[in-house]
């Protein structure tokens, strides 16, 4: 992965789209939460399922498990799959307390905690990864599908890459700048949300000129589609 081209996406977007501000939480036990929240849903419905399981506990692990189990995943009904997220809610707080909650588990370097995320059930590579930098500021680089999608379109992933390999490479190349790799994640959210879609809108991207996919469109307007 060539570092220099990274940085260069990084400045690119962060001139088009600003700072993101990223992760919006209160504690950084909200940031754990909802990063199992987000799973299969948009964040909205997240913030909604947080807003109403405060109105019944506040937001910290002991709390979460003195609630009934059924009202928990009420609570949690806008993020969707609210009983299998409410059981993965309640196992991940159970396995929270029995690290020693945040003092406990931040004590762990990086490699041995992002273990131990990984193994409570229902925390993937990039669940993991969203707690590891968001909530414990270790220097991990996140993989989604909007990274898979920017990054082939811009000819820096072939395509097919595992999870490791590529968080790996990003890892390398842009070194351990924690503020940098949450800003990043951040930005490359928004640009596929906003710009780099399914159908991606090549026009209004300012990453087109080195774009191989834009440089296919046919079409110079802001708003144009270009091919997928």
């Amino acid at each position: 992965m060539d570092a220099e081209s990274l940085r260069r996406v990084y400045a690119t977007l962060l001139d088009a789209l600003g700072a993101q501000d990223w992760w919006p939480a209160q504690t950084a036990f909200e940031v754990m939460i909802g990063a199992i929240l987000t799973q299969n849903t948009a964040w909205t419905n997240v913030e909604r399922a947080l807003a109403r399981l405060r109105e019944r506990v506040a937001l910290d692990a002991e709390a979460i498990l003195g609630l009934d189990p059924a009202e928990l995943a009420d609570a949690l009904r806008p993020s969707g799959y609210f009983n299998v997220k409410s059981q993965r809610v309640r196992g991940f707080c159970r396995a929270y307390l029995d690290a020693g909650g945040f003092e406990g588990s931040d004590a762990l370097a990086t490699p041995a905690l992002r273990a131990w995320l990984l193994a409570i059930n229902g925390i993937g590579p990039e669940t993991a990864d969203d707690i590891l930098l968001y909530a414990f500021h270790r220097p991990v680089f996140v993989v989604d599908a909007y990274t898979r999608r920017l990054f082939e379109r811009l000819g820096l992933l072939a395509g097919g890459e595992a999870y490791e390999h590529i968080r790996h490479a990003f890892e390398e190349a842009l070194g351990p700048d924690v503020p940098m790799l949450k800003e990043y994640h951040a930005l490359i959210v928004s640009q596929g949300k906003a710009v780099c879609r399914t159908r991606p809108l090549c026009g209004a991207c300012a990453l087109r000129r080195d774009c191989p996919a834009a440089s296919a469109s046919s079409s110079d307007s802001p708003v144009s589609e270009c091919s997928s």
